[in-house]
């Protein structure tokens, strides 16, 4: 989850499961639509938010990697581009 403050509420900090973020608008506030389409207007600017979530999932990531080494070999074969199938 990614800690937020509503608009108007600063001192009041919020965490928000990124998984839920469809869109992430300025207009000019920072409207954030949910895919429950319920719209939270923040205090942090667009980039801020995106920032934050692109943080988070790294992290994540960065967590599965050191704790299983070999998921960037899994991943890597699951992606290879093998020869093209006679058709």
């Amino acid at each position: 989850m990614i800690a937020l403050h509503r608009l108007g509420h600063q001192a009041e900090e919020f965490h928000l499961n990124q998984d839920l973020i469809v869109t992430v608008e300025a207009s000019p506030d920072t409207v954030i639509t949910l895919t429950t389409g319920t719209k939270i207007v923040v205090a942090e600017p667009v980039g801020r938010v995106v920032e934050k979530v692109s943080l988070y999932r790294a992290a994540i990531l960065a967590r599965a990697i050191e704790r299983y080494p070999r998921v960037i070999e899994v991943l890597s074969e699951l992606t290879e581009v093998g020869p093209a199938a006679d058709g």
